[in-house]
């Protein structure tokens, strides 16, 4: 974990070109070290956070003003950390008879914070900080069981926090209470400091808290790990397996071979998670998927597997070939490999992933990945859990396309059928995470939360639609949005998003199609406008709107009625059931 120096060397650092992000930071304790370490991990991941501090001790009175500071800027989030010491004198303020009730009114009040915060300010997120559960001593073990305790109010109002953020899509839990558990009340709290200073994070903690806060925040940006890359010798078993054969590798329950099971374990939870698992192995590929297929003790199969490459070509190589089935960005895989030499070369040759220098004992190897905060994320359905087959399937449709004279023979033969659904209930959370992750098919980069999606489909001024799409590989399953405002005599594209994994399909003219259809039937318009905001990532659809026959007038696409035309597609549209 990088320290807090060098996270107060970052903020002194250029940030010219860096993207910028507003945010609001109040506390009620001192926050001026955690606004610099905030601002210091930013840079870290390419950020430039524009940072207003309220003053000290001030949360209420900022936010229940509508005539405070706080008001006054726009800002992107709004971090609250707010601390264990506060809350035990709030606590023992409290009658004995109110005390049951402590956590339920703690409750209420962050409630009325986060409505007040969501209708006058519509941040993208609201970040607050759980608390420390730390024991006042006054109740010893028996604290666990009485409801007058602060140890059984604290640990209440933390579950009620939680399932607040479930009901809440914008109320994003900074989990303080981990990072204080994981390392340790002496290093995470100064009584000195608190009481000479008003800090309550020491500087041991802050880099973790800083972190945890821009993971957050990055995630809602739309960028995070989606691929987890893994070497196999000496890093998912133990040994090598051309030298010592499938039947001495250490893996299982005895000894070393615990820890090798163990990361197994923690992967394969991963995948289950959406998270896309790939092998990057010098290796004979017959040999090294001889394991996955026959050892008894294997966590992982080769089912689990989205792509497999075990040979003895340069690995920087090997993952510039997976990145290029998957078709996502450097930045959103994590490569994990024992070897020194190794993770230098995938480093210096492929400078956006992430590579994590394992330590050197393979017990340490998980504990060491849970720490690192690797796969922070905004959304998650239950759909994820079919990324790997979809990737399978990918695989399997890039092998067969070499194969075929033209790209045309190639897409006719994928017998390609498109659903087209509008927004509702049982889809939404699948389209705000599309919107999240998407970042090179997105036109305009516009991030909504489920929440600001619910009132947009029953607006009467927007058309709001999903797509999904299979062939005769599997399902793609939703890999479309777009977002329509009719305003004057036009459909305005506000969003635009599409999944990488159809690139290359034709369905962009299957939705532009669709869309002239609507607007052909829509007596409120004639005319479609487009617009592109380029961002490091999208430069991909720069030129789409040309591409689709718009013709640019005043810094925006326009298509009018008399100028549609049907454009070719392999998609046909699924029939519907009346």
């Amino acid at each position: 974990m990088i320290n807090f120096n060098q996270l107060v060397k970052n903020t002194k650092k250029d940030m010219t070109g860096l993207q910028k992000v507003s945010i609001d930071l109040l506390g009620d304790a001192s926050t001026q070290m955690l606004n610099i370490a905030i601002k210091g991990y930013a840079y870290e991941l390419g950020y430039n956070f524009e940072i207003c501090e309220a003053d000290f001790d001030q949360i209420d009175l900022q936010i229940f003003n509508s005539h405070s500071d706080l008001y006054d800027h726009p800002s992107d989030f709004v971090i609250i950390a707010e601390t264990q010491q506060k809350l035990l004198k709030k606590f023992y303020d409290q009658s004995l008879e109110e005390r049951p009730y402590f956590a339920d009114k703690q409750l209420n009040r962050i409630k009325d914070i986060f409505n007040q915060l969501d209708s006058l300010k519509s941040p993208k997120a609201i970040i607050y900080f759980n608390f420390q559960e730390e024991d006042d001593g006054m109740f010893g073990n028996f604290a666990n069981k009485t409801e007058f305790s602060f140890l059984y109010q604290v640990r209440k109002l933390n579950f009620l926090l939680t399932q607040f953020a479930v009901e809440h899509t914008a109320f994003q839990i900074m989990d303080y209470k981990l990072i204080h558990q994981r390392i340790g009340d002496e290093k995470a709290f100064s009584p000195q400091s608190y009481i000479n200073n008003s800090m309550t994070l020491s500087l041991d903690v802050l880099p973790y808290a800083s972190k945890y806060c821009v993971d957050i925040i990055a995630a809602q940006l739309g960028v995070f790990k989606k691929c987890l890359i893994l070497d196999l010798d000496n890093t998912m078993w133990g040994g090598v397996i051309g030298d010592d054969g499938i039947e001495n590798i250490q893996i299982g329950n005895l000894g070393i071979g615990k820890a090798f099971t163990a990361l197994q374990k923690w992967a394969k939870e991963l995948k289950e998670r959406g998270i896309i698992l790939a092998i990057c192995s010098k290796n004979y590929e017959e040999v090294a998927k001889n394991v996955f297929e026959n050892h008894p003790e294997m966590v992982l199969k080769l089912e689990d597997v989205s792509v497999f490459v075990a040979n003895w070509d340069n690995k920087a190589d090997n993952i510039k070939y997976i990145q290029n089935v998957l078709n996502i960005g450097f930045d959103s895989m994590v490569f994990l490999d024992d070897n020194k030499f190794e993770r230098e070369l995938v480093k210096q040759n492929i400078p956006q992933i992430t590579v994590p220098d394992l330590p050197e004992d393979p017990a340490e190897y998980v504990n060491y990945l849970k720490h690192l905060n690797l796969f922070e994320t905004a959304t998650f359905v239950q759909n994820d859990t079919q990324r790997t087959k979809q990737y399978q399937e990918e695989s399997e449709r890039k092998k067969d396309e070499v194969k075929y004279s033209s790209q045309d023979d190639f897409l006719k033969d994928l017998q390609m059928k498109a659903d087209v659904s509008e927004f509702n209930e049982f889809n939404l959370p699948r389209i705000a995470q599309l919107i999240q992750r998407s970042n090179q098919f997105n036109l305009r980069t516009i991030r909504y939360s489920e929440e600001e999606l619910r009132k947009l489909k029953t607006s009467d001024n927007h058309v709001c639609f999903s797509v999904s799409l299979s062939d005769k590989y599997g399902d793609y399953g939703l890999v479309s949005i777009l977002i329509v405002e009719i305003k004057d005599d036009s459909y305005f594209i506000d969003t635009w998003v599409m999944s990488c994994r159809v690139l290359n399909r034709g369905l962009e003219n299957f939705v532009i199609n669709y869309l002239e259809n609507l607007v052909k039937e829509d007596e409120r318009a004639s005319k479609i406008v487009g617009e592109y905001l380029p961002t490091k990532k999208n430069i991909l659809v720069k030129e789409l709107y040309e591409s689709l026959g718009f013709v640019e007038v005043n810094m925006v696409w326009e298509l009018s009625a008399d100028k549609f035309e049907t454009k070719k597609t392999f998609i046909s549209e699924t029939d519907k059931v009346k």
